[in-house]
């Protein structure tokens, strides 16, 4: 194969994965995209008063030769320099379509078995609700589902949500989401 048919068989491999991840999707029966996040997904604590509950998630059409899902809520608009990470799930099997409203819990007993939280900003696994500073612009909350080309990411106990992030952008085969807005 020469260099050129080379660079355009990489050109046509490149089309073809994003052709098939703009099937790839991801929504809520709870949240409207580009709509404002409820009381029932705010946090509860830090000067907020929500009732932290995780909203329902459905996503379909994933790349071929998914392996598991990962799924993170970021808020890029935090006033810390690097964002705020609201909830990261790693493992949950590629059988897996959805999560349930409320699956966030600290304790992980209602995500699908082998899904693993990890730790969020607030210091904890599990869902953590929205909670701008008072008086900022309303907040990005980009909820994203990633779809894996490995069954499982290996991280150590205690890992940071930056460091699942890395885990999870080195497997990615294709990426779905929304982004919802908070502000108080």
């Amino acid at each position: 194969m020469t260099l050129k048919q080379s660079c355009l068989a990489g050109s046509l491999a490149v089309f073809a994965i994003g052709a098939a991840a703009g099937d790839f999707t991801l929504s809520s029966p709870t949240i409207q995209p580009e709509g404002r996040l409820t009381v029932a997904q705010v946090f509860d604590g830090f000067g907020c008063t929500g009732k932290n509950i995780s909203p329902a998630l459905e996503w379909q059409g994933a790349p071929a030769g998914t392996r598991s899902f990962a799924l993170t809520v970021y808020d890029p608009d935090a006033p810390t320099g690097s964002g705020w990470w609201h909830w990261v799930v790693l493992n949950i099997p590629a059988s897996v379509h959805e999560l349930a409203e409320g699956a966030g819990k600290e304790s992980g007993s209602a995500l699908p078995e082998g899904a693993l939280q990890v730790r969020t900003d607030f210091g904890q696994p599990g869902f953590g609700g929205a909670c701008p500073p008072i008086g900022d612009k309303p907040h990005r909350y980009i909820f994203t589902v990633h779809a894996l080309k490995v069954p499982k990411l290996e991280l150590p106990p205690n890992a940071t949500a930056a460091l699942a992030g890395y885990m999870i952008h080195a497997s990615e085969l294709g990426k779905a989401g929304f982004t919802a807005y908070y502000g108080r």
